[in-house]
């Protein structure tokens, strides 16, 4: 059979993972080298040299748009349709089996699904019958704890008793969502999967039946299944032992999900015998980005091991920019997509990539100053963001008692106790009295028209409201705004809130006070600070990102970025306790997933790679000092040129070589004696640059020497 037509689009590498032999195998495929289409490519292989029917091959992988694009493939390959194989993402083929055999699986015919939010809805039923209170028992929190231990595949039954009071009663809470679920026939995704391996794992009929069927198991993106997936696929291959498994566990960032990174490093001793591939041919960045990927990743000691390579140009070296703070790190990453723009290039091939979201502010004020579209991929604006707008519900509510939205909004976040009907109530009387909300509320209380408990309850926010106003009353707008966040109590109920999502949402409250003291009030106006903060936050949540058509500059969190390719890409914020982020010092194994992040990041790049840092970072609504990323340390220096303002220099990171001007523009010059407003006095040692990038070296005669921003600096000549 002629089958030159599979291998004429497939390097070395490739073909000998499509066309080897049936067994276990293991293809490690690192970033750009063409993993999908060794996945699709095998398919077609099996399917024409090995004559296996379709009906007899499984692919799975993880969204529905993967899973389309890659049948889209196959069958654009074999030139026929392919409708009888099983291939989706591990919730769909569940989903599939449960439907197929609902009676065995202990379920009703019609059984339905929950998504996250209905999840969350039935939580707080739950919570509600065992009369526990959501403020105490934050429901995702709670959603955390019983999709973690179902992706463990453990029932509540399986859980080690325990004397500690506050696990016992989240073991209760489990239990108790598992009865109302079970009784009205609803399906979370967590228990999709968990239930699809039971219904194989107990039933041996249908273990035996499945197994013989799919003769061939294909895993896309491998090192990103948890610890009940895996254990799926291990016992559907018991029988063929015909799987056939890409991944990278350099590029396994989701730990913080339930991924495993040991699922894909023990796979070879669960199937011995296991062929393994190394695709290392990269066909999407220069020599020089990848030799300094290689460098980063290379230190991590919990990896398979491979090293990517192209058969590219070495190209341009990667640039590095050690900005004053993050308002100047900003700047200059806008200033050269800016210039990049200006040499004809789109500004949709450059992206913006962080390690909390909470970074895409800062960026997003100076992009909307000088007018640059732009978009946040996978997510909101800053001033967009749920718990931000809950935030500034508060501060609006503190500015005026008569605004509904606002009052609405967060009347019962954190819940309070203050259900619908109260509100229904409380609305009812608004309407039919032509008064505001708040007023409204206060009838109520005062008439005794609400249950003893609402009364509370409403009464209780009330107060919270008026001691707030009472607390901020003249204080500056960063004091208003913290003071807001710690009463409210909204930054506690994000805290006590478990995950990933839950950390980033109280980053972003945090950010907000950043906002608030970098707020640049004009005096002249008629509106006080607040006022004119909660303005300026309104018209940037109005004002909407690109169109989906538009050019724009692409803005996203390294985690979003996984899959994505663009020419230009700035890395930013590698500093100590940010990138790698402080979380990943202070738990085992997390360091690693940071540098595999980090990884990913740079890899992301093709012809253009930017790290820059902050000597000075306002984070968690405080300035800090902070020290360059250990992952700078790790690119070999002869690969980096350090950007210094308007101009570049080499060679490394230490050099103590210095472009020096004598003169400033407003005429510091070396020698001079100056004094900061923190630092104290010192002496200018050196001076760089032009114009709003000028910075000069003061060695200090209390903390040493330090390279400051000028425009920023506010140094005091003496």
């Amino acid at each position: 059979m002629d089958v030159s037509h599979i291998f004429k689009q497939l390097n070395e590498a490739q073909r000998d993972a499509v066309s080897s032999s049936p067994g276990p195998l293991l293809i490690l495929a690192g970033a750009g080298s063409g993993k999908t289409r060794v996945l699709t490519y095998r398919v077609a292989w099996l399917v024409q040299v090995h004559q296996v029917s379709p009906l007899s091959i499984m692919a799975v992988t993880f969204t529905n748009k993967a899973a389309q694009e890659m049948r889209g493939r196959i069958e654009e390959i074999l030139g026929y349709p392919v409708s009888g194989m099983w291939m989706g993402t591990f919730h769909g083929i569940a989903h599939r089996l449960l439907r197929a055999h609902w009676r065995d699986a202990g379920l009703p015919q019609g059984f339905q699904i929950l998504d996250t939010d209905d999840q969350l809805r039935m939580i707080r039923r739950t919570l509600k019958q065992l009369n526990l209170d959501e403020g105490y028992w934050p429901p995702k929190s709670i959603q955390w704890f019983i999709n973690g231990h179902k992706e463990e595949g453990r029932r509540p039954q399986h859980i080690p008793e325990t004397h500690d009071t506050q696990q016992r009663q989240l073991l209760q809470i489990y239990q108790t969502y598992e009865e109302l679920c079970q009784r009205f026939g609803l399906v979370d995704f967590a228990e999709l999967l968990l239930r699809a391996f039971e219904l194989l794992h107990n039933n041996e009929l249908l273990r035996a039946r499945y197994q013989q069927r799919f003769q061939h198991i294909l895993v896309d993106e491998f090192q990103d299944t948890n610890a009940i997936q895996y254990e799926w696929l291990k016992l559907l291959a018991q029988h063929h032992r015909n799987i056939f498994v890409v991944g990278d566990d350099d590029q396994s960032i989701y730990a913080w999900r339930g991924a495993r990174i040991e699922n894909i490093l023990q796979f070879e001793k669960d199937f011995p015998g296991t062929t393994v591939f190394r695709l290392e041919q990269n066909y999407r960045s220069t020599s020089t980005i990848l030799t300094a990927a290689n460098a980063v990743i290379d230190h991590n000691k919990g990896r398979l091991g491979k090293s990517l390579w192209t058969e590219g140009d070495d190209g341009e070296p990667v640039r590095l920019y050690a900005a004053f703070n993050e308002v100047d790190e900003a700047r200059f990453v806008v200033d050269r997509i800016q210039s990049w723009v200006d040499t004809g290039q789109r500004r949709s091939e450059a992206a913006i990539l962080y390690r909390s979201n909470a970074q895409s502010r800062v960026f997003e004020e100076i992009l909307l100053d000088v007018g640059m579209p732009y978009r946040v991929y996978g997510g909101l604006r800053f001033f967009e963001r749920a718990e931000i707008k809950d935030a500034l519900a508060y501060l609006r509510l503190v500015a005026s008692r008569q605004d509904d939205p606002s009052f609405e909004r967060v009347v019962n976040v954190p819940t309070r106790g203050i259900g619908n009907k109260t509100l229904e109530l409380v609305r009812e009387y608004a309407r039919t009295n032509q008064v505001a909300m708040w007023d409204a509320a206060l009838a109520l209380i005062h008439s005794h028209q609400l249950t003893a408990r609402s009364t509370q309850a409403l009464s209780r926010f009330v107060t919270l409201i008026n001691d707030i106003n009472t607390q901020v009353n003249g204080l500056p707008l960063v004091d208003q705004t913290d003071i807001m966040l710690q009463q409210s109590g909204l930054t506690d109920h994000y805290r006590k809130a478990k995950g990933e999502k839950a950390e980033t949402r109280v980053e972003n409250l945090e950010e907000l006070v950043n906002a608030a003291r970098n707020f640049e009030h004009d005096p002249e106006d008629d509106m006080d600070a607040l006022t004119a903060f909660l303005t300026h936050a309104a018209l940037e949540a109005g004002d909407t990102q690109a169109k989906e058509w538009e050019d724009c500059v692409q803005l996203m969190s390294l985690h979003s970025a996984k899959g994505l390719e663009f020419s230009s890409v700035f890395l930013t914020g590698l500093e100590e306790g940010l990138f790698p982020h402080q979380r990943s010092l202070q738990e085992p194994g997390r360091l690693e997933e940071e540098r595999r992040l980090c990884y990913v990041g740079m890899t992301r790049a093709m012809r253009q790679l930017y790290i820059t840092y902050a000597e000075v970072r306002r984070l968690h609504g405080r300035e800090a000092y902070t020290s360059p990323s250990r992952f700078l340390g790790e690119i070999p220096r002869e690969l980096i040129e350090e950007v210094r303002g308007g101009f570049t220099m080499r060679p490394s990171l230490d050099t103590d070589v210095r472009a020096t001007d004598g003169e400033t523009e407003n005429g510091m010059r070396l020698g001079d004696h100056v004094r900061h407003q923190k630092f104290g006095d010192g002496v200018v040692l050196s001076i760089e640059g032009r114009g709003q990038y000028t910075r000069v070296q003061v060695n200090f005669e209390a903390v040493g020497s330090k390279w400051l921003v000028l425009a920023y600096a506010n140094l005091q000549l003496l």
